[in-house]
C-alpha cells in the first residue's frame, strides 16, 4: 500500500495499482535523445506486474504502531527503513512470490522484477532497522534471487525470439534501470512528494551513452522532468485510488472496513518538460 495524507485521512493505493502507472509512463518512454525499450513487450509486463505479490495483503491493509496505514510514504523516498513496522519473513515472501508469479509467463520481464527487488533490499535499505536475529534471513533471500536470476538469464538466452542485443546482460541492465526509473516515479506521483527528486540511475539515451534524470514538483501531483523523457509533453496519466477518513485507527480491522468502504477514485498526475 502507498499512503498519501490528506485534510481528514489518507488516500491509500496498492501496489498493483502503482505498478499499473508505473507501467503507463514507460508505454510514452523514448524520444529523440531517449531510447525506448525493446523487447517492448516484455519490459512494459515487467514493470507492469512487478508488485503484483502484494495483490492479496493490500486488498486487507494493515496500520503501524502508532495505528497508521502501514504503507509506503512521503518519509520513505529515497530510502526502505520502515522493517520495523513489518514481519521481514512475509515481507520477503511477498517479494519472492511477485518474482515467481511473472516467471511463470515471462522469464524476461522476471529477471527484470528479481533484479529490482534486490537493489530495493540492498542499495536502498536501511538494514539498521532489522533486527540482527534476522539478517541472515535476508541475505539467504537475495543470495535465492541472485541464483534465481541467473536461471533466468539461461532461459533467455535460449530464445529465439529475442535479438543478441535484446538479451545481453547490459541491455538487461537497461531496463531494469527503467523498471526502476518509472516505479520511483510512480512512487513520486503516489505520495505527491514535495521535493526535488531523481529518477535513480543514469537512464539509456539513443546514441549509447546514459543520461540521469531530475524531478521537480510544480503543485499537487504535477512534475518538471529534466531532461524530458517521454514522447508527449504534458503526459498525462490516471491511476486509481481510494479515501479513507481518519488519521489513526484502533485496528487495522476498522481499517479494513473503511477501506472496503470507500469508492475507488481517480487521480491524475501531470508530466512536463
Amino acid at each position: 500500500m502507498l499512503r498519501l495524507e490528506s485534510e481528514t485521512g489518507w488516500w491509500l493505493t496498492t501496489h498493483p495499482d502503482h505498478a499499473r502507472l508505473a507501467a503507463a509512463f514507460a508505454e510514452h518512454w523514448g524520444n529523440d535523445r531517449f531510447a525506448p525499450p525493446e523487447p517492448r513487450g516484455h519490459v512494459l509486463h515487467g514493470i507492469a506486474v512487478h508488485d503484483d505479490g502484494w495483490l492479496a495483503r493490500d486488498a486487507f491493509p494493515q496500520i503501524t504502531r502508532q495505528g497508521k496505514p502501514s504503507a509506503f510514504s512521503i518519509e520513505l523516498v529515497g530510502k526502505y527503513s520502515a522493517f520495523e513496522e513489518i514481519d521481514l519473513a512475509d515481507y520477503l515472501a511477498v517479494r519472492d512470490r511477485a518474482v515467481k508469479l511473472v516467471a511463470e509467463a515471462d522469464s524476461y520481464a522476471a529477471i527484470l522484477v528479481s533484479m529490482h527487488t534486490c537493489n530495493l533490499l540492498t542499495d536502498r535499505a536501511d538494514r539498521a532497522t532489522i533486527v540482527p536475529e534476522q539478517l541472515p534471513l535476508l541475505d539467504a533471500f537475495l543470495d535465492e534471487q541472485r541464483s534465481f536470476q541467473e536461471k533466468l538469464f539461461a532461459a533467455i538466452q535460449g530464445s529465439s525470439a529475442l535479438s543478441a542485443e535484446e538479451k545481453s546482460r547490459e541491455r538487461i541492465e537497461d531496463h531494469f534501470r527503467l523498471l526502476q526509473a518509472c516505479d520511483n516515479l510512480s512512487l513520486l506521483s503516489c505520495v505527491d512528494y514535495p521535493k526535488l527528486a531523481t529518477l535513480l540511475h543514469p537512464l539509456r539515451l539513443r546514441d549509447g551513452g546514459a543520461e540521469p534524470i531530475k524531478v521537480e514538483p510544480l503543485g499537487e501531483r504535477h512534475f518538471r522532468l529534466a531532461p524530458y523523457p517521454f514522447d508527449v509533453s504534458p503526459l498525462v496519466v490516471e491511476f486509481p485510488a481510494r479515501h479513507v477518513e481518519g488519521k489513526t485507527f484502533a485496528s487495522a480491522e476498522a481499517l479494513q472496513a473503511k477501506f472496503a468502504a470507500a469508492d475507488v477514485k481517480t487521480l491524475r498526475v501531470t508530466l512536463t518538460a
